[in-house]
């Protein structure tokens, strides 16, 4: 009896090695996805007739101008030019109002809602250019308000109606914030900011792409949030009056301090006493930032249905003269100005600075001073997104909302033995094989004298090098390309490409292999092509594990953290309206940091195929972020076995949006929607069903109807 017993457990055992045995070979059998390295298209876009003038921080954007099937590429260096996607001809090129530099990426949509498109950008001596979609000027443009530099633009429709709005904030220190009508004509309660006052509270010059509109309280109109060379970020409803902040940071006549009044800190706690200490000599170190170079980014990074505001801050020591910049660290705030927290995460104390965070040089004469634009983007499919910026330390960096740093970031930029500076451009987040592992794709450019070249980097979500490709080299001492790039299809096949904006040799396009699916996170500057700042919808994809994780993660996990913040005032910095600054390396901020972190997932198999609700259907059309000139879009998908019906939802611009059409019965894998409106985004999943028995969602896929 014993023995048959004996024999039966050994016969159990070895049924279930079995059935591990098939679970991993199982699980081995999926083929490995690789990510190909991206191939040159073509190069010298906008000069390939003429000499390439010099590109600054200016994304391309990419649409269909004239309604041909074919897009174009449009870009802005000391012109405005338009370039065929297929090859890089020119189309149209028209000088810059002014004559000056184009500074901020170039905004396309259509600003009055008639149907075309329109081109919108920012200009040296204030100019303010709108053009129509064959680059002849549109209605009373250009505009010159004042006559100091624009580098910040966004468009929205604030309030809206249909017509967009843009906004610009120039580098001088008063009146600096514009809103525009579509028409040409400055809004009622426009311009601000001034005076400095302590009822007003505290505004400067902006410096880089530091304006962003969003509807941040769910009342349907946008709101302006503007980071500037202070330590003070302004914000303002679309009328012109001013946002006010949380209790808690005090009152002023009765009422709560507007955002421009209430300071920013690394200590929440010195935010709340209103003051850091910068008496010279006296301890301790409360850094504080500037946000000179600062753009605000909009998200909801937990997915619980409400925007947060993302800025990353140059911190400094505010006891020196010139102040000395220390590390850049990420905000994440709420529209009262609180900072956030949310699922068991809180950033009322921000991240601990890594080691070697100091500036590698602030000194544009030095190199070309780095701007860290935040990208929100979900890297690695667990439903919380992360904020990624390029610092001045010369990494590029990615940050969880546990406020740590995963993987190998940050990554470094610099190649093994190189003595001289790289930075990085804002980075785009595109799940290129749609794996549900975003990559990261980012631009470098060297320090000047270094007669090195830039490169177009290919960085996974783990932050390991995939590919670093050589941009093109000019006859100049330092080369490579400062804006962020963007990735769109300008052509004529299934996959996508890589358009990029360079410092000396005009706009180059790589053709990027397999990524004809490819899910985009954040495609181009700014987040999208109104420049904005706000993210763009993501879900996870069909077929892909999505773990939930709270910071007490529900697939066990355990953190520990050991830090000790040592902040020695050894750099230099010197801050004027006009952006000059000097820098001396120094390593000083250190972290100990020891994470653990254990995922048990559990891989189950069904011997009948039609037990339970079917998988998540797997979109096929329209691709995911496009622009397309049909009222009524085709949807189609990948038929789902057992599947007796799908359920369709489109709704406004994400989840969270008005639903606009929406099906339950759908016997076939495709629907045509209802007309919809132009001129505004949305997003649309499928599930399919089995009788009353429905399956998840699939990821969601966007679309911007133009025309």
């Amino acid at each position: 009896m014993r023995e048959n017993q004996h024999m039966r457990k050994i016969i159990f055992v070895l049924l279930a090695c079995a059935a591990i045995a098939f679970t991993t070979q199982s699980l081995d059998a999926q083929p490995a996805r690789t990510i190909s390295a991206p191939v040159l298209k073509w190069q010298n876009g906008g000069c390939q007739t003429t000499w390439c003038r010099t590109g600054w921080y200016a994304s391309p954007a990419v649409a269909d101008l004239d309604n041909d099937n074919k897009p174009e590429v449009i870009w802005t260096d000391g012109r405005i030019v338009a370039v065929n996607g297929e090859n890089g001809g020119d189309q149209w090129v028209v000088g810059n109002p002014g004559g000056g530099r184009g500074w901020p990426s170039v905004a396309v949509g259509d600003v009055d809602n008639n149907g075309s498109l329109e081109i919108v950008t920012g200009h040296g001596s204030g100019y303010l250019s709108v053009l129509n979609a064959d680059g002849t000027a549109y209605g009373n443009f250009p505009k010159q308000a004042q006559s100091n530099e624009l580098r910040s633009l966004a468009v929205a429709d604030v309030e809206g109606d249909g017509d967009l709005e843009i906004l610009i904030c120039a580098t001088r220190s008063d009146d600096q914030w514009f809103l525009y009508d579509h028409d040409g004509a400055v809004r009622n309660g426009w311009p601000r900011h001034s005076p400095d006052s302590n009822d007003n509270g505290y505004a400067a010059g902006c410096f880089n792409q530091n304006v962003g509109l969003a509807d941040l309280d769910g009342d349907g109109r946008a709101e302006m949030i503007g980071p500037n060379d202070t330590h003070y970020v302004v914000g303002f409803n679309d009328d012109g009056t001013p946002l006010r902040a949380n209790a808690l940071y005090g009152q002023i006549g009765g009422q709560n301090k507007v955002w421009a009044r209430v300071g920013f800190h690394y200590d929440h706690a010195v935010d709340l006493r209103g003051f850091a200490n910068c008496t010279a000599g006296v301890e301790p170190l409360e850094p504080r930032p500037n946000f000179a170079d600062s753009a605000p980014s909009f998200a909801d990074v937990n997915g619980d249905g409400v925007p947060e505001i993302i800025i990353v801050g140059n911190q400094y020591d505010c006891r020196t003269n010139p102040y000395t910049s220390l590390f850049h660290s990420p905000y994440i705030l709420n529209v009262d100005r609180t900072r956030w927290a949310g699922d068991g995460f809180n950033w009322e104390n921000l991240p601990t600075p890594q080691a070697n965070s100091a500036p590698l040089a602030e000194d544009y004469n030095l190199i070309e001073t780095v701007m860290p634009n935040p990208v929100v983007a979900d890297l690695d499919n667990d439903g919380f997104r992360e904020i990624l910026y390029s610092s001045y330390d010369g990494r590029l960096h990615a940050v969880w909302l546990d406020k740590t740093a995963h993987g190998n970031f940050p990554y470094t930029l610099k190649k093994q033995n190189e003595n001289f500076v790289r930075f990085s451009s804002e980075p785009l987040v595109v799940d290129i094989d749609n794996d549900g592992q975003a990559e990261i794709i980012v631009t470098t450019w060297t320090e000047k004298g270094s007669n090195a070249g830039g490169q177009l980097l290919l960085v996974s979500s783990s932050g390991n090098l995939l590919h670093a490709v050589n941009l093109p080299r000019s006859d100049e001492d330092w080369d490579g390309a400062m804006a962020a790039p963007t990735f769109a299809n300008i052509d004529a096949d299934a996959d996508y490409e890589i358009v990029v904006g360079t410092a000396h040799t005009g706009l180059v396009a790589y053709d990027v292999p397999n990524s004809a699916n490819a899910r985009i996170l954040w495609g181009t500057g700014r987040g999208n092509y109104l420049r904005n700042g706000q993210a763009p919808p993501t879900s996870a994809p069909s077929g892909t594990a999505t773990p939930t994780r709270t910071a007490t993660n529900t697939a066990t996990r355990t953190h520990t953290a050991t830090a000790t913040k040592t902040f020695t005032a050894t750099a230099t910095r010197t801050n004027t309206s006009t952006r000059t600054s000097t820098a001396t390396r120094t390593n000083t901020p250190t972290r100990t940091n020891t994470p653990t972190a254990t995922l048990s997932p559990t891989p189950t198999f069904t011997a009948t195929p039609c037990a339970g609700a079917p998988n998540a259907p797997r979109l096929q059309a329209p691709k995911n972020g496009v622009t397309v000139f049909v009222r009524n879009v085709r949807l189609n998908w990948k038929d789902v076995v057992c599947a007796t019906r799908y359920q369709v939802t489109i709704q406004r611009n994400s989840l969270q949006g008005r639903l606009v059409d929406t099906q339950t019965q759908l016997t076939q894998s495709e629907y045509t929607t209802k007309a919809l409106r132009r001129n505004k985004t949305f997003v649309w999943r499928v599930r399919a069903c089995r009788g009353d028995d429905c399956g998840n969602w699939s990821r969601t896929r966007s679309f911007f109807i133009a025309r």
